[in-house]
Protein backbone atom coordinates (compact mmCIF):
# COMPACT_ATOMS: atom_id res chain seq x y z
CA UNK A 1 0.00 0.00 0.00
CA UNK A 2 1.47 3.35 -1.00
CA UNK A 3 0.70 6.80 0.34
CA UNK A 4 -2.58 8.25 -0.91
CA UNK A 5 -1.96 11.87 -1.96
CA UNK A 6 -5.62 12.75 -1.37
CA UNK A 7 -5.25 12.02 2.36
CA UNK A 8 -3.49 14.72 4.36
CA UNK A 9 -2.04 13.27 7.58
CA UNK A 10 -1.37 15.20 10.77
CA UNK A 11 0.45 13.13 13.37
CA UNK A 12 0.38 13.50 17.16
CA UNK A 13 3.35 11.42 18.24
CA UNK A 14 2.84 10.89 21.94
CA UNK A 15 4.39 7.54 22.82
CA UNK A 16 5.69 4.21 21.50
CA UNK A 17 3.02 3.88 18.76
CA UNK A 18 4.62 6.97 17.27
CA UNK A 19 7.59 4.79 16.30
CA UNK A 20 5.31 2.65 14.14
CA UNK A 21 3.73 5.74 12.56
CA UNK A 22 7.24 7.05 11.92
CA UNK A 23 8.14 3.74 10.30
CA UNK A 24 5.11 4.01 8.02
CA UNK A 25 6.33 7.46 6.95
CA UNK A 26 9.92 6.30 6.49
CA UNK A 27 8.71 3.43 4.31
CA UNK A 28 6.78 5.95 2.20
CA UNK A 29 3.44 4.48 3.24
CA UNK A 30 2.20 7.71 4.85
CA UNK A 31 3.06 11.26 3.94
CA UNK A 32 2.93 13.93 6.63
CA UNK A 33 1.04 17.16 6.02
CA UNK A 34 2.79 19.51 3.61
CA UNK A 35 1.76 22.84 2.10
CA UNK A 36 1.68 21.17 -1.32
CA UNK A 37 -1.29 19.05 -0.19
CA UNK A 38 -3.77 21.78 -1.08
CA UNK A 39 -5.89 19.31 -3.03
CA UNK A 40 -6.30 16.84 -0.17
CA UNK A 41 -9.69 15.15 -0.08
CA UNK A 42 -9.61 14.65 3.69
CA UNK A 43 -7.32 15.57 6.57
CA UNK A 44 -6.66 12.73 9.00
CA UNK A 45 -5.42 13.45 12.51
CA UNK A 46 -3.58 10.42 13.88
CA UNK A 47 -3.39 10.23 17.66
CA UNK A 48 -0.82 7.64 18.63
CA UNK A 49 0.03 7.11 22.25
CA UNK A 50 -1.10 8.02 25.72
CA UNK A 51 -3.13 11.21 25.98
CA UNK A 52 -2.75 12.79 29.40
CA UNK A 53 -4.94 15.46 30.94
CA UNK A 54 -2.13 17.99 30.35
CA UNK A 55 -1.99 17.13 26.63
CA UNK A 56 -5.78 17.00 26.23
CA UNK A 57 -6.11 20.75 25.69
CA UNK A 58 -3.46 20.72 22.96
CA UNK A 59 -5.03 17.73 21.20
CA UNK A 60 -8.47 19.38 21.26
CA UNK A 61 -7.05 22.72 20.04
CA UNK A 62 -5.22 21.04 17.16
CA UNK A 63 -8.41 19.22 16.16
CA UNK A 64 -10.39 22.46 16.12
CA UNK A 65 -7.84 24.09 13.79
CA UNK A 66 -8.21 21.42 11.10
CA UNK A 67 -10.51 22.32 8.21
CA UNK A 68 -13.35 20.03 7.12
CA UNK A 69 -13.51 17.33 5.94
CA UNK A 70 -11.50 15.81 8.74
CA UNK A 71 -11.18 12.51 10.57
CA UNK A 72 -9.52 11.57 13.85
CA UNK A 73 -8.10 8.08 14.27
CA UNK A 74 -6.83 6.60 17.54
CA UNK A 75 -3.80 4.39 16.99
CA UNK A 76 -2.96 1.70 19.49
CA UNK A 77 -4.29 0.73 22.89
CA UNK A 78 -3.27 3.91 24.72
CA UNK A 79 -4.97 6.38 22.38
CA UNK A 80 -8.01 4.10 22.11
CA UNK A 81 -8.59 3.30 25.77
CA UNK A 82 -5.73 4.50 27.95
CA UNK A 83 -3.94 1.18 27.42
CA UNK A 84 -2.08 -0.20 30.42
CA UNK A 85 -2.31 3.24 32.04
CA UNK A 86 -6.14 3.38 31.97
CA UNK A 87 -6.37 3.61 35.77
CA UNK A 88 -3.91 6.49 36.13
CA UNK A 89 -5.72 9.67 37.22
CA UNK A 90 -3.85 11.76 34.64
CA UNK A 91 -4.63 9.57 31.60
CA UNK A 92 -7.57 10.16 29.24
CA UNK A 93 -9.22 6.78 28.66
CA UNK A 94 -9.53 7.19 24.92
CA UNK A 95 -9.13 10.20 22.65
CA UNK A 96 -12.81 9.80 21.72
CA UNK A 97 -13.59 11.45 25.08
CA UNK A 98 -11.93 14.63 23.74
CA UNK A 99 -12.70 14.78 20.04
CA UNK A 100 -15.00 12.94 17.63
CA UNK A 101 -13.03 9.87 16.63
CA UNK A 102 -13.90 8.12 13.39
CA UNK A 103 -11.96 4.95 14.04
CA UNK A 104 -9.53 2.95 16.11
CA UNK A 105 -6.54 0.93 14.94
CA UNK A 106 -5.89 -1.85 17.44
CA UNK A 107 -2.52 -3.03 18.63
CA UNK A 108 0.19 -2.38 21.13
CA UNK A 109 1.68 -1.20 18.90
CA UNK A 110 0.05 -1.85 15.52
CA UNK A 111 2.41 -2.49 12.62
CA UNK A 112 3.12 0.25 10.05
CA UNK A 113 1.15 -1.67 7.40
CA UNK A 114 -1.80 -2.09 9.76
CA UNK A 115 -1.77 1.65 10.43
CA UNK A 116 -1.73 2.50 6.72
CA UNK A 117 -4.44 -0.01 5.88
CA UNK A 118 -6.61 1.40 8.70
CA UNK A 119 -6.07 5.01 7.66
CA UNK A 120 -6.91 4.30 4.02
CA UNK A 121 -9.99 2.21 4.93
CA UNK A 122 -11.35 4.78 7.40
CA UNK A 123 -10.60 7.79 5.17
CA UNK A 124 -12.34 6.13 2.23
CA UNK A 125 -15.73 6.35 3.97
CA UNK A 126 -15.57 10.14 4.09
Amino acid sequence: MNADPTIRVIVNELACCALEVGSAMTLGLLEPEQPSHESARVTVMLVSGTVTEILATAVRAQWEQIAEPKLAIAIGACASSGGPYWDAPTVVNGVDRLIPTGGFIAGCPPSPHTIVDGVVALASVI
